[in-house]
């Protein structure tokens, strides 16, 4: 019997209850309007494919009812962790609180085998958080790719040969560009100073995306922000704590603490919504005695966009006469719920024509890791996504995500159509400097 009065099984799992916060489980009230908003479920229409239906195998494992199985834990994998059930939810349901703690703690608590040593997961962990290491390994890519054998290899197939997940990897890499050079520890406010911000650059987009991060400088700039860039910043963490490594979550997690200082700055910016929705839940992940800190972090956490609106967005000068539909990262939209700040930043850019995107807060399919670890499920959504866009017309696809990009240049790319995807600091970017689209 634990603290909130059930019992556990004793099935060599261990007390997965201490990986359950009881109270977040009861305000489901089961009513399924979740179901509708969920990708799995829209896919599978498996009840234990849907959010509900994963509540309740976790209170009945929790409650001691029933042993975790392998479907179960199948059931509970193939969740992209989206949290767009979160949007919809009645009761507040805080999903990805539930979820994430309970997998943590089956990870931890899994002494029925030997745990077996996942190379591959061990690469992700070792290589995707660290933007330097990342860079050294595309270095010699970069070379196949503006040689051409890259795309040949992809038409021909080949990739498919890679063993297990490089595989599913080596076509998620992005067109070859240049990087650019870093971005300075200071960029000054263009006009009448509004704001001082620090600037998050992550890892993956950092690595992937570094002319992102320039058309969000810019932009910042022109906007009235004195840039800062802080050194000794890195990962966010969300690539351990979705691979349940929460250690290692932590550990990154605390030197950002460490390199931003906090009463220098109005707000910490970040541009991808995955990062985002980490930073902003840093204080709710590990209850030590630094948590304080971390909630104090958290709360100045702003993503670009929500930023801008708030702040009041100075008029954007060059027109873009394009046609483009928006796609919402889920951790943008549902985690973080911004999901009116970009489009209404983007309706202000004259010339632009904004098309509404048919479920465009379904997952395409990224999810951090997940086209990687669940392939076949990834791929169906991703399909979706692109139908989706290409039934708007569009020819530019907006996200405000690495992975989103990532995932849906893809899906692009292999179907040969003319579609850019584009971040929305890029398209204001252009704009403010009166640039055509390239």
């Amino acid at each position: 019997m634990n603290s909130n009065g059930f019992e556990t099984p004793n099935d060599g799992i261990g007390n997965l209850a201490a990986g359950v916060d009881y109270d977040r489980l009861l305000r489901c009230v089961h009513c399924g309007i979740c179901s509708s908003s969920c990708p799995t479920y829209l896919e599978t229409g498996d009840e234990n494919n849907g959010p509900r239906g994963r509540i309740q195998i976790i209170r009945t494992v929790a409650e001691g009812r029933a042993e975790l199985t392998d479907r179960m834990q199948r059931n509970l994998d193939a969740c992209l962790d989206c949290r767009a059930c979160e949007s919809v939810c009645p009761s507040g349901v805080e999903y990805g609180r539930i979820i994430e703690p309970f997998r943590q703690a089956v990870e931890e608590a899994d002494t029925r085998v030997e745990k077996r040593l996942d190379l591959f997961r061990w690469f992700l962990l070792n290589t995707f958080p660290y933007a330097n290491r990342m860079r050294r390994i595309m270095g010699p890519t970069r070379v196949f790719q503006r040689l051409g054998l890259f795309a040949a290899a992809e038409r021909l197939g080949l990739f498919k040969l890679l063993p297990g997940r490089l595989g599913r990897l080596a076509p998620l890499l992005p067109p070859p560009q240049r990087p650019g050079p870093r971005l300075p520890k200071f960029l000054p406010a263009v006009g009448r100073k509004r704001a001082r911000i620090a600037f998050f650059v992550g890892c993956v987009a950092d690595a992937m995306f570094r002319p992102v991060h320039w058309a969000t400088a810019r932009v910042l700039q022109q906007n009235g922000c004195d840039v800062f860039v802080p050194t000794g910043q890195g990962c966010c963490g969300a690539i351990h704590l979705h691979n349940r490594d929460s250690l290692g979550a932590r550990q990154l997690a605390d030197a950002n603490l460490v390199a931003f200082e906090l009463d220098r700055f109005d707000a910490i910016i970040v541009n991808q919504g995955g990062c985002g929705a980490m930073l902003k839940e840093y204080g709710d992940h590990w209850k030590d005695g630094l948590q304080p800190h971390r909630s104090r972090f958290a709360e100045k956490v702003k993503d670009v966009h929500e930023f801008l609106d708030a702040l009041g967005v100075v008029p954007f000068s060059g027109r873009i006469e394009a046609t483009a539909t928006y796609h919402d990262s889920c951790h943008l939209a549902h985690a973080q719920r911004v999901a009116a700040a970009p489009r209404r930043l983007l309706a202000k850019i004259p010339g632009l024509d904004i098309r509404d995107l048919p479920e465009a807060g379904v997952c395409c399919g990224a999810a951090g890791t997940y086209n990687l670890t669940a392939p076949e499920m990834s791929d169906r959504l991703s399909r979706r996504k692109i139908e989706n866009i290409i039934s708007t017309g569009a020819r530019i696809a907006i996200t405000a995500n690495a992975g989103c990009t990532l995932q849906l240049q893809r899906e692009v790319r292999q179907a040969g159509l003319a579609i850019q995807v584009m971040h929305p600091m890029e398209l204001m970017d252009l704009s403010y400097r009166g640039e055509k689209l390239g």
